[in-house]
């Protein structure tokens, strides 16, 4: 039940959502996807926990940079079953078509430059 629980959490966000769409063609940095959501650093951090906790995405840490991907489908079979819903019941919406754009642009960014503006 607790799974289930946590994954029912981490989906009844549209902003979790979108950051979970925004990787579905491939890792993501943590400072591409704060630039997709156009959310604080801490905010999508914090999304982006929820999400790993409900083991929907993977994370990668290579040097400085945190890396978030779909769950690789080694997961449970409820893990696997959310994603294909998710993945086949939104694939028209506005919004994320408009995210769908801003993540060509920021693959493209230069990551020191992307993140420079959440450095202190």
């Amino acid at each position: 039940m607790r799974e289930i629980l946590a994954i029912a959490k981490a989906l009844s966000d549209e902003s979790r959502l979108r950051a979970l769409i925004s990787v579905k063609d491939g890792e993501l940095c943590l400072c591409q996807i704060i630039q997709v959501l156009g959310l604080s650093p801490a905010t999508v951090s914090k999304h982006m926990n929820t999400l790993e906790q409900a083991r929907l995405v993977e994370r990668t840490r290579r040097g400085k940079w945190r890396y978030y991907k779909l769950a690789n489908g080694s997961g449970s079979r409820a893990v696997t079953q959310a994603l294909a819903w998710v993945l086949d019941g939104l694939p028209n919406d506005p919004k994320l078509t408009e995210d769908a754009k801003r993540i060509r642009k920021v693959r493209r960014q230069d990551l020191e430059e992307l993140s420079a503006c959440y450095r202190s």
